[in-house]
C-alpha cells in the first residue's frame, strides 16, 4: 500500500486522518445516501462509500449492535478478490477454514444401510483464482467491513436501534426521498426520526420495507424441502470431518458437512425431508436433538457425539427474485431517475448450500457503491445508476437457476441399482455436476453483457484471458521500480477509480505512443475526465506491463506518464510500471498478443469493461464519454 503522499504521519497507515467533524454522532436532517440494513450488502456498500470524500453516508440497523452469530459462512474466491481491494484478504485467509477438497459419500454397494466414500475432487479448479474458497462466520465478515468504515476518513459507524417504517419519494429539491424511522432502544422506544436523502438503498433482508415502498415483490417458489443446519463441536470417527463432504444415504436422507474456522467447529446441513401443508408447522419446530439424531443415522456406520451446538436453525429451500432492483419505473410504467435501490436478500434469496446468498449480496453492494460515489462527486451523470439493476438482476436470475438445480440434486435420494424405477440422482452425476458448477460456487461465473459499461468483443483475441464482462483475472508480475513480485490485480484498491492496464507491444512503440497521447494530446480522454488540479490518476489509473524481465528495463526509459508526480509535494509514483514474471509470464498466461500489445480497461468493481488495441484512441474515448463529465 502507499501512504505519506501529502506528508509524513505517524501511526497505523491503515487509518486515514479523520475529516472535520468525524465521527458524526447525531442523525442529520439530510444525507447523500441512507443505507437501510447492516448485513453483508449494506456493509460492503457503506465500506465502499466511506472511501469517497464529501459524501454524507449513514447506515441504519434495527438491531441493538453488530451481528454476533451469522447464518452464512461460505466466502467464494471472487469475494476474497473483492476483499483484497479493501485490504482485508490476508486477515480473512488467516482466520478462515480453506475449502481445498470435497469428498462424496454414497450407500455402500455391499451394505446399503452404510455409507462409503466414492469420490474426492479439488474444490476449486486450478488457476480459477489466486485466492481460495474459505469458510468464516458471517459476523466476522461483517466485523472486517465495519473496521474498514471505522478506519476511513469518514469514521463511519452504523446507527443501531432504528427501523424504517415509511419511505416516500416526492422529488422535492435535492433530497427527494423522505424516510421515517422508529427507535427500538428502551430509552427512546417508538420515538420517530425523519431524514431526507438523495439516495436510499434497502439492504434490509427478505422482509424489506424499502422493497415494499417501491412496489417490488419477491417472486418464486419454495422447493418444498426442509433442512436443519447446526454449528457443532463434536467427536466422531467419520474420517472426512475436516473436509467438505456431500453424503447420500440410501433411505435416511442426505447430509452436507462444512468444516468451520478454528479447527474444531463443523457445520451440518441435515436433510429433514419433503415439506407439505400438513407437516410444515411441525418441521419448523424441529428440535436440535432431532437434527443430531438424523445426522447420526445418515453417518452410519460412523459415530457422531455432539458435545455443544453453537447455533441451529430449520429452513425451507427457496429462491425468489424481484423484477427490478430500483425505482426507475413508476407504477404506471413511466421511466424516471432511480433514487431508491434494493440489494441482497431484499431483491433475491437463495438456498444455503450453493453458497450464493451472502456472496451475491456483497457483489450487489460493490457494484452500486462506486456508481453512487461517481455520481455524488459530480464525475458522472445520474444515468450511470440505471446500470445497477440492469446488470445485477439478470445475474441474480442466472445464479438462482443454478441454485435450483444444485439444491434439487442435493435433496434427491441416490439411485438404487436394484430399483432403477424408483428414480433419484446417480452419485457419480452429483459429483460431475459439482465439478462443472465450480465457476458458480467460486463466484467467477458472472459475465455482464455489452452495454454502457461493457464493450463488444471485437478485439477480444488481443487478450483471450481477460474476457470482457467478467472479473479481471489477476496474474503475477514484477513491479519495475523495486523488483517486487506481486499480482497485477492487487495494485487496485476499492477507491472508485477505473484501471487502464496497457500491455506493451513487441518493440514498445505502440505503448510509448499511447502514453504520449494520453499525457499531451488535446483529445486525450485522460485529460478530459481528470478534474483540474487533481492528480492525473484520480479518475483513470494508468498502469503498464512490459514484456522484458525487469532487469532488462531501465526505469529512466519508462514513459513519463508511468512516473506521474502527485500530491502537494509533486512526489513521484513509482508503482505504475510492471514487467512479466519469469515463472508465470502474464502475456502467455492470459493469451495477450505479444506483437500488438493490448489495453485492458477495468471497472472499479474489478470487471473487464473493454479490450482495445493500444492505438484505438477514439474507441477508448467513446467508452468513457457517456460515463464521465468532461473537465
Amino acid at each position: 500500500m502507499q501512504f505519506h503522499l501529502n506528508g509524513f504521519r505517524v501511526g497505523d497507515p491503515m487509518i486515514e486522518p479523520a475529516v472535520d467533524g468525524a465521527p458524526r454522532t447525531e442523525m442529520p436532517d439530510t444525507v447523500d445516501v441512507l443505507i437501510v440494513g447492516s448485513g453483508p450488502a449494506g456493509l460492503v456498500l457503506a465500506a465502499q462509500l466511506s472511501q469517497f470524500e464529501g459524501i454524507e453516508t449513514r447506515i441504519i440497523e434495527r438491531r441493538a449492535g453488530p451481528l454476533l452469530m451469522g447464518q452464512a459462512d461460505g466466502v467464494a474466491c471472487r469475494t476474497v478478490e473483492m476483499f483484497n481491494a479493501f485490504g482485508l484478504s490476508d486477515r480473512l485467509m488467516r482466520e478462515a477454514y480453506w475449502v481445498n477438497e470435497t469428498v462424496f459419500w454414497r450407500p455402500d454397494a455391499q451394505d446399503r444401510g452404510a455409507i462409503k466414500r466414492t469420490g474426492r475432487v479439488q474444490d476449486t479448479e486450478t488457476g480459477m483464482s489466486e485466492f481460495p474458497h474459505v469458510i468464516v462466520n458471517q459476523a466476522r465478515v461483517q466485523d472486517y467491513l465495519l473496521g474498514v468504515m471505522r478506519r476511513s476518513a469518514q469514521r463511519l459507524e452504523p446507527d443501531y436501534d432504528l427501523e424504517v417504517i415509511d419511505v416516500q419519494r416526492d422529488d422535492a429539491g435535492d433530497y427527494p426521498v423522505r424516510v421515517t424511522m422508529r427507535r427500538t432502544d428502551a430509552a427512546r422506544l417508538d420515538e420517530h426520526v425523519t431524514v431526507r436523502a438523495r439516495y436510499v438503498v434497502g439492504c434490509d433482508g427478505a422482509r424489506s420495507r424499502v422493497r415494499t415502498a417501491i412496489g417490488q415483490t419477491l417472486r418464486g417458489d419454495a422447493a418444498n424441502h426442509a433442512w436443519g443446519v447446526m454449528d457443532a463441536l463434536a467427536v466422531t470417527d467419520f474420517p472426512d470431518i475436516r473436509l467438505k463432504a456431500a453424503i447420500q444415504s440410501a433411505s435416511k436422507g442426505n447430509l452436507l458437512i462444512i468444516p468451520r474456522e478454528g479447527g474444531y467447529l463443523v457445520r451440518f446441513y441435515v436433510d429433514l425431508g419433503e415439506v407439505s401443508p400438513e407437516n410444515r408447522d411441525g418441521l419448523k419446530q424441529t428440535s436440535v436433538e432431532h437434527i443430531i439424531e438424523t445426522a447420526q443415522r445418515i453417518l452410519h456406520p460412523y459415530s457422531l457425539d455432539v458435545k455443544e451446538v453453537a447455533w441451529f436453525s430449520v429452513y425451507e429451500v427457496g429462491q425468489r427474485l424481484t423484477d427490478r432492483f430500483d425505482d426507475a419505473l413508476t407504477a404506471d410504467g413511466t421511466s424516471r431517475e432511480p433514487r431508491v435501490f434494493i440489494a441482497g436478500d431484499a431483491c433475491h434469496t437463495h438456498s444455503a448450500k450453493a453458497g450464493q446468498g451472502m456472496n451475491v449480496s456483497m457483489q450487489d453492494g460493490f457494484n452500486l457503491g462506486w456508481k453512487l460515489g461517481a455520481v455524488l462527486q459530480g464525475r458522472s451523470d445520474a444515468a450511470l445508476l440505471r446500470t445497477y439493476s440492469d446488470e445485477r438482476q439478470p445475474i441474480a436470475q442466472e445464479l438462482i437457476d443454478f441454485d435450483k438445480e444444485w439444491s434439487a440434486m442435493m435433496a434427491a435420494p441416490p439411485k438404487d441399482p436394484a430399483r432403477p424405477e424408483a428414480g433419484g440422482v446417480d452419485p457419480a452425476e452429483l459429483q460431475a455436476y459439482f465439478v462443472r458448477a465450480g465457476r458458480y460456487t467460486a463466484g467467477v461465473a458472472t459475465r455482464y453483457r455489452p452495454a454502457m459499461l461493457t464493450g463488444e468483443a471485437t478485439h477480444q483475441p488481443l487478450a483471450k484471458g481477460f474476457v470482457i464482462g467478467t472479473r479481471f483475472h489477476s496474474s503475477p508480475v514484477v513491479r519495475l521500480a523495486d523488483a517486487k513480485p506481486m499480482h497485477l490485480g492487487h495494485a487496485a484498491r476499492a477507491d472508485g477509480r477505473w484501471r487502464l492496464y496497457a500491455f506493451a507491444d513487441a518493440n514498445r512503440s505502440a505503448l510509448d505512443a499511447w502514453c504520449e497521447h494520453l499525457a499531451s494530446s488535446p483529445d486525450s480522454i485522460l485529460r478530459l475526465v481528470t478534474p483540474k488540479d487533481a492528480d492525473i490518476d484520480s479518475v483513470l489509473d494508468v498502469r503498464a506491463v512490459l514484456q522484458q524481465p525487469h532487469r532488462e528495463v531501465r526505469l529512466e526509459d519508462v514513459p513519463a506518464l508511468l512516473l506521474p508526480r502527485k500530491g502537494r509535494f509533486g512526489l513521484v509514483d513509482y508503482e505504475k510500471a510492471f514487467t512479466s514474471d519469469a515463472a508465470t509470464d502474464i502475456f502467455d498466461e492470459r493469451g495477450i498478443d505479444r506483437e500488438r500489445g493490448v489495453l485492458v480497461v477495468v471497472r472499479p468493481d474489478q470487471y473487464v469493461a473493454h479490450v482495445l488495441p493500444l492505438d484505438a484512441y477514439e474507441e477508448l474515448a467513446a467508452l468513457f464519454r457517456p460515463i464521465f463529465h468532461a473537465h
